[in-house]
């Protein structure tokens, strides 16, 4: 798939796909958090996320499947649509965040055991974890370089 995927910025006119997406993404990656992907939780993420984060989409076939939302060089939200994960989506959300930032930071769900496998391979390092007190869970902190390009040879 990545040979065909098109990462660009977040525009207006994705909010109900992008919201859509993150919400079935959301619920599948979090089924430990009640009412994930609804509800406030989803007027946050209209209101204050999309509006707020330096947002990208992932898109294939002009159809979007992943978005991916920076704060600084913190990812906020990484997402993928269920129907694309395990297909490079991820992968190249990652890479365009390190790419423009060098450094990310992120935060996952102690719970969420196939994020944390994907940031495992994705060379994130644990960097702490802190008890969540709006969704009360636990978080990791986790941190990835960027690969300095000049030590790659051709």
């Amino acid at each position: 798939m990545n040979q065909d995927l098109i990462i660009r910025r977040y525009r207006p006119s994705d909010e109900d796909v992008v919201v859509d997406l993150w919400s079935r993404a959301a619920r599948e990656a979090h089924p430990f958090l009640t009412g994930e992907g609804t509800g406030e939780r989803e007027q946050k993420m209209r209101e204050v996320y999309l509006i707020q984060a330096d947002n990208w989409v992932a898109e294939h076939n002009s159809e979007v499947v992943g978005l991916l939302g920076m704060i600084g060089s913190e990812i906020g939200g990484l997402f993928v649509a269920p129907a694309s994960q395990g297909l490079g989506v991820g992968r190249a959300l990652v890479e365009h965040a390190t790419t423009m930032h060098g450094e990310v930071t992120l935060e996952v769900y102690t719970l969420n055991d196939r994020a944390r496998r994907f940031y495992a391979l994705m060379d994130f390092e644990e960097e702490g974890r802190r008890h969540d007190a709006e969704t009360n869970h636990e978080l990791i902190t986790l941190r990835r370089t960027g690969r300095d390009s000049s030590l790659i040879q051709a």
